[in-house]
């Protein structure tokens, strides 16, 4: 049997593709599997951040080996041409901490993307687009890219973009737990009595939805050559 990993840090970014998918939690991981034949899907999310993606790695390899891995999620454009709601292929990544750069081999890329570790707000897009020249920034595709180079088996990226490169937020980062999990209830308390932030953050969840539907259908056109999943009932024979 071939084994696919789908490492994501929320399940949100994973709803449209998993939708009808056996799904379970465990050790604070959300999991969802497929299967049919010789293949199995097994998509994983524990939280933002390198941690919280080393973790879901980790329980989706407790379960049997993984033949080949795929960081799939939300992503913000460093770029003008990289447009909100619309997902990419990622050729290559780039771990902010270290400068590391990690290709990915038989890509059909359309840009590289920096893992950061935390949630990039205007400046520090602007910032990390200077310095390292990549069109998407994230905050666990490195780290899920080194896990897999460890083990010698194929990894992939696709990104759908969540915010464009001048949309302003507020902080997220005071909303993300030392777990990686982000903290929705103190979030909604902070944003319900500050109206002026609603249009942006109302914007940003549309622009999110759409980006997690066309992530569901680039990962199928890359992955599904035979369009098992797209048949109509397919989902429920896990």
């Amino acid at each position: 049997m071939t084994r696919l990993a789908i490492i994501a840090a929320m399940p949100d970014e994973l709803r449209p593709l998993v939708r009808g998918w056996r799904q379970e939690a465990r050790n604070g991981v959300v999991l969802w599997s497929w299967r049919r034949g010789d293949a199995e899907w097994v998509a994983a999310c524990a939280g933002t951040g390198v941690e919280a993606a080393t973790r879901a790695f980790a329980e989706v390899e407790a379960t049997g080996a993984i033949d080949s891995v795929l960081s799939a999620g939300w992503a913000g454009a460093l770029d003008q041409r990289f447009h909100v709601g619309r997902a990419y292929h990622v050729s290559g990544v780039i771990d902010a901490r270290t400068g590391e750069r990690i290709a990915i081999a038989g890509a059909p890329g359309e840009c590289w993307l920096v893992t950061n570790p935390m949630v990039a707000g205007h400046s520090e897009k602007r910032r990390l687009a200077s310095k390292y020249g990549a069109g998407l920034v994230d905050m666990e595709a490195a780290g899920v890219a080194r896990l897999a180079q460890e083990r010698g088996i194929r990894f992939l990226c696709i990104k759908g973009v969540s915010d464009a490169l001048d949309d302003r937020f507020p902080d997220f980062n005071a909303f993300i737990s030392s777990d990686g999990r982000f903290q929705v209830a103190r979030f909604t308390l902070y944003a319900v009595i500050r109206p002026w932030l609603w249009p942006a953050l109302v914007r940003m969840g549309r622009n999110s939805r759409e980006a997690a539907q066309s992530m569901r259908e680039s990962i199928l056109n890359l992955l599904d050559d035979r369009e098992t999943l797209r048949k109509p009932g397919a989902q429920q024979k896990s």
